[in-house]
């Protein structure tokens, strides 16, 4: 079970790296006017998305999932790991809307502003946080 507890925490560091990015680069491509950095940025977006954000959330999500079945018996009364599975589904439509505000900025309709990224950025940063106190401390046991 080591391994998979291995290889679900890289999984979470490369959907996280992500998750950190995709948002930067949206910050980016909102303030672009040159066509040349708007093409540029909408391919940096989609591999990020769809290369490494994507099979890394679905790989972290899976072994994620075959820990907590594997030790049903310890983690159904665990209140700590119940809200972490709340927050990482919060995660799971975060970057499902990022997958939206990647199709918008694909067919050039997008209408929020930079600023609105950067605070788009920082709600990872917030559930990251919470995430790792709540599986390293596990509060409420």
């Amino acid at each position: 079970m080591l391994w998979i507890k291995a290889f679900h925490i890289i999984a979470v560091i490369c959907w996280f790296a992500g998750i950190f990015y995709l948002p930067r680069l949206f910050v980016y491509h909102a303030m672009a006017s040159d066509t040349t950095s708007i093409e540029r940025f909408k391919i940096m977006e989609r591999k990020l998305y769809r290369g490494i954000m994507t099979p890394s959330a679905i790989i972290a999500i899976v072994l994620g999932l075959w820990m907590v079945i594997d030790g049903w018996d310890y983690y159904q009364s665990a209140v700590w790991l119940q809200i972490k599975l709340f927050l990482v589904l919060g995660l799971i439509g975060y970057h499902g809307y990022c997958g939206k505000l990647l199709k918008t900025f694909a067919a050039d309709n997008n209408d929020k502003s930079d600023v609105f990224y950067r605070w788009f950025n920082e709600i990872p940063v917030i559930i990251l946080v919470a995430i790792v106190i709540l599986a390293i401390v596990k509060p409420f046991t």
